[in-house]
């Protein structure tokens, strides 16, 4: 009979909730953890998220709210959350020596400004719970056996034991196919946090240009998507910025089965309907009345940049050199539904996901989220993007990633303990 070693714990996967549930589980008094991560650098995307600053999480507090920043998983999410939310995941940091700040917008980063912190505290902490890092180690097959799983990884002569089994792999498509393997339904995989590109040269041309706030809506065969209030950043193949981010995560399905062909219409007056607006073109036309269109905005306008101002006017037909006293009626009608209402056609996606995520994983409906175990197959447990989980930017996809494997690695501990 094969002699193999054993273990009490495999983490597959050295990423965000890997690192988190191994920490939790061995810091828990479980000894003997073991993170297998394939590459040579464990949380990598850690360290290159938020531009090399790591968006570590949201200063959302109240989970009923947090989970609103979900497209998939909000109602799976509560319970969670309810668990371990935004606010222990900065208490969690902060015990471990990572202050987080907040930025105006709500993102949450190290008060120094950069992911090498977190990577190393995620690091220490993991050493000081005596958690053990396999660098290049590539799980390429598990087979069930009594009390707990066989492993085997590249490279290795002879199969190991573990007793409990997580897989942290991201959006790798290794763990997906693994899970498949044992039983599982996975959703298909799907950009998420995407751009998009557009036909449309006069806009395009402002490449460069940020823009806030707009209301947005796509419209992508019979389905609609809205944000209000969002940033966009006008980009030299379409639109980026985080009102179009959280629009197209929504979207994300729906998109890629319309091969990402739809409709996008802009609001550009952050809100205002068409009897404030008019209001606004009236009182233009009194207190600006000598001004020239291109110099001169109506009041509620004015958070508007001059060169998109400019580029609807032309939109619109008008002379910028003529004033607001010789704007015709005609002409205002035009101009107002362009800045309520302008229409752009989507033609494809932009040449790269922003914060590499996809919708899809492990279906939701087979996982306990309770304790992030396999509702089919003992011992096995999931954490992370592997999952059917994504979050908006923002810092949401880490915080999943945190509370998944922190209720993971505590899930494995009691499991571990109650066997002793």
């Amino acid at each position: 009979m094969l002699k193999v070693d054993s273990l009490p714990v495999v983490v597959v996967g050295g990423g965000a909730a890997g690192f988190m549930a191994a920490i939790t589980a061995a810091e828990a008094g479980v000894e003997g953890v073991e993170i297998w991560e394939a590459t040579a650098e464990p949380l990598a995307k850690v360290r290159i998220s938020g531009g090399g600053r790591c968006n570590v999480t949201h200063a959302c507090w109240d989970p009923s709210e947090l989970v609103a920043h979900y497209p998939r998983g909000q109602r799976p999410l509560r319970g969670p959350f309810s668990r371990f939310a935004a606010g222990d995941a900065v208490a969690w940091f902060a015990e471990r020596g990572v202050e987080l700040v907040e930025e105006n917008d709500g993102r949450m980063f190290p008060v120094t400004n950069s992911s090498a912190t977190v990577v190393a505290a995620l690091r220490a902490a993991a050493h000081r719970a005596g958690v053990k890092l396999q660098s290049q180690r590539a799980l390429q097959e598990v087979t069930p056996s009594t009390d707990g799983f066989l492993l085997q990884a590249r490279g290795m002569s002879e199969p190991i034991r573990c007793r409990r089994l997580l897989l942290a792999t991201g959006g790798h498509p290794s763990g997906r196919r693994i899970a498949a393997a044992l039983g599982h339904q996975v959703v298909p995989p799907v950009p998420s946090l995407f751009t998009l590109r557009l036909d449309a040269p006069w806009l395009t041309a402002l490449a460069g240009l940020s823009q806030a706030p707009v209301d947005l809506e796509l419209q992508v065969g019979s389905e609609r998507f809205r944000q209000r209030e969002g940033t966009v950043l006008i980009t030299h193949w379409g639109l980026s910025g985080p009102g179009l981010l959280r629009l197209t995560a929504f979207a994300a399905r729906t998109l890629q089965q319309h091969s990402y062909k739809a409709e996008l219409r802009i609001n550009w007056c952050g809100g205002l309907d068409t009897e404030q607006l008019q209001v606004q073109f009236a009182v233009a036309r009194q207190e600006l009345a000598r001004r020239q269109l291109g110099n001169g905005r109506p009041e509620l306008l004015l958070p508007m940049r001059r060169r998109l101002w400019l580029a609807l006017l032309k939109q619109a037909g008008l002379d910028v050199n003529r004033t607001w006293a010789e704007l015709p009626r005609r002409g205002e009608q035009r101009l107002a539904g362009l800045l309520l209402r302008t229409e752009l056609p989507v033609i494809g996606r932009g040449p790269f996901g922003e914060e590499f995520v996809t919708a899809g994983g492990v279906d939701l409906g087979e996982v306990n989220m309770a304790t992030m175990e396999s509702r089919y197959v003992s011992g096995l447990h999931f954490a992370g993007e592997l999952v059917d989980v994504d979050g908006v930017t923002g810092g949401f996809n880490f915080q999943h990633c945190w509370s998944s494997g922190w209720i993971a690695g505590g899930a494995i501990a009691s499991a571990l303990a109650c066997k002793r």
